[in-house]
């Protein structure tokens, strides 16, 4: 929307009196991004690249000070017209800030700093504060990768039990269904290519572009031909079979792969009699691939009872591993699904003696909706700051809630590879960025500093490629 084009507008209200709360006599300050715990033990770091990119890469204009600063007049704030025309006229309105982060795709247990944020310009040491609503909105794609990749780590266990292909098939176990169900365009973007970290399968393109336009990936994701509601119903239901013979002659070839949705009346039926009996030949003919996609009642239930009936229909071979694969068909399902009842529908059927192969999954709200920042804790906290030439702690520590206490003074996130170990510690004074040795801060030998710095006074230094985000994800596991 054009209405939000406006950096400095892209904050908190209160944000605008900060640089007046500060002590006398501050020149600096540094801030720092943590998970304070939550759902999930470690996180998938995303997104960070996109916001920098889009947010920050426009330098700041004397139109968009003046724009600022008659809207704080009216609404009832002080504004800080003289420090912005100052970054306008001295830093050419780039942000005189320093962001140092762990590599994108990184999978980082809680309680650890996963960025900083610094200024680097005395008289411009406010700053990261005014940043921090919209860079904290970094915990949607962070949050989103993380239950994405918590889900991929359950279907690896089952495909690794019961396929003879496990990662072959891993990639395209996960479909993202959620475009429709967020609240904006740019949340689809990043929530849907945060699932593209772990996954290969979306019916969000929003999110595919953004792998495009921000990670320099040409083509992060597939999906096929699919039928909804409407497109089966408009034909009547005494035509039903007519229709999904209609999805056969349009899209169903040898190796192709085609989604139905069968429960628009009774899925049961339409399994026994549509697909088993009046199209079960042509099915077979066709050399295609097809996914009967249930989308009503309780899912471990319902996919049960579709496979079983889509086995006496079609039959199925017996894996390496002892599982059954179906012939000619798989199941989707995409309606009731989260990470608790994919578990649920994977310890079902292989306890019935299917293979994970016959099955793929579609998640909405669950995936790109159902989630908040509280999720995983997140926040932003000022740990230090320097005044009148010291650097001194900053944090908070509420006797009401002890899980809201904050990390104090400069810190680094310090990573030993050998031992998969993440250390987040105080750096010394007269340590700088980029120079933490595992000496230096009091650690075993072996530990590196995780962090790199990302972006520099209106620099990005590192360009991280979406390949290469995927394959750090995706090098870790439960």
């Amino acid at each position: 929307m054009k209405c939000l084009d406006n950096l400095l507008l892209n904050t908190d209200s209160y944000k605008a009196s900060h640089w007046l709360q500060y002590p006398p006599g501050t020149d600096a300050t540094f801030f720092y991004v943590e998970s304070r715990g939550g759902i999930y033990d470690r996180t998938v770091f995303f997104g960070l690249q996109a916001l920098l990119k889009e947010y920050l890469a426009k330098p700041v204009t004397h139109a968009d000070v003046d724009e600022a600063r008659d809207f704080f007049q009216a609404h009832g704030e002080p504004f800080n017209e003289a420090g912005w025309r100052d970054v306008v006229d001295r830093h050419g309105g780039f942000l005189p800030i320093r962001i140092r982060a762990v590599p994108e795709g990184m999978v980082v247990p809680t309680h650890n700093a996963l960025m900083t944020i610094e200024s680097t310009d005395p008289a411009a040491f406010w700053v990261p504060s005014y940043l921090e609503t919209m860079l904290l909105r970094i915990w949607y794609p962070i949050t989103v990768a993380t239950i994405s990749w918590h889900a991929k780590q359950t279907l690896r266990q089952f495909l690794e039990r019961t396929s003879d292909d496990p990662a072959g098939q891993l990639p395209f176990k996960l479909h993202d269904f959620g475009a429709r169900g967020v609240s904006s365009a740019e949340s689809a973007a990043l929530g849907g290519a945060a699932h593209l970290v772990n996954f290969m399968g979306t019916d969000t393109i929003s999110g595919v572009r953004l792998a495009q336009a921000y990670y320099q990936e040409p083509m992060a994701a597939y999906s096929i031909p699919a039928a909804e509601h409407s497109t089966i119903t408009s034909w009547g239901r005494e035509h039903e079979a007519d229709a999904y013979r209609n999805m056969l002659k349009q899209f169903a070839r040898p190796g192709a792969i085609l989604a139905v949705v069968s429960d628009s009346y009774d899925i049961f039926h339409a399994i026994r009699e549509h697909w088993g009996k009046t199209l079960r030949e042509e099915v077979i003919a066709s050399g295609a691939t097809v996914v009967i996609r249930p989308d009503s009642g309780d899912p471990v239930a319902v996919v049960h009872q579709c496979m079983e009936l889509l086995d006496e229909a079609f039959g199925h071979t017996v894996n390496g591993k002892g599982y059954k694969v179906l012939n000619h068909v798989r199941v989707i399902q995409g309606d009731g699904i989260n990470p608790t009842s994919i578990r649920a529908i994977l310890e079902r059927i292989t306890s019935a003696g299917y293979a994970t192969d016959n099955i793929a999954f579609g998640m909405g709200g669950a995936l790109l909706q159902q989630l908040n920042r509280d999720t995983q804790k997140f926040a932003l906290k000022c740990s230090a700051a320097r005044i009148d030439g010291h650097w001194v702690d900053v944090y908070k520590d509420p006797v009401t809630d002890k899980g809201k206490q904050s990390k104090r003074g400069r810190m680094a996130l310090m990573f030993h590879p050998d031992r998969h170990s993440f250390r987040t510690v105080t750096v010394p004074p007269g340590v700088a960025d980029g120079a933490v040795t595992a000496q230096a801060v009091g650690l075993p030998p072996g530990y590196e500093d995780a962090m790199v710095t990302v972006w520099e006074n209106g620099r990005l230094l590192h360009d991280w490629r979406f390949a290469d985000i995927r394959a750090r994800a995706g090098a870790t596991r439960l």
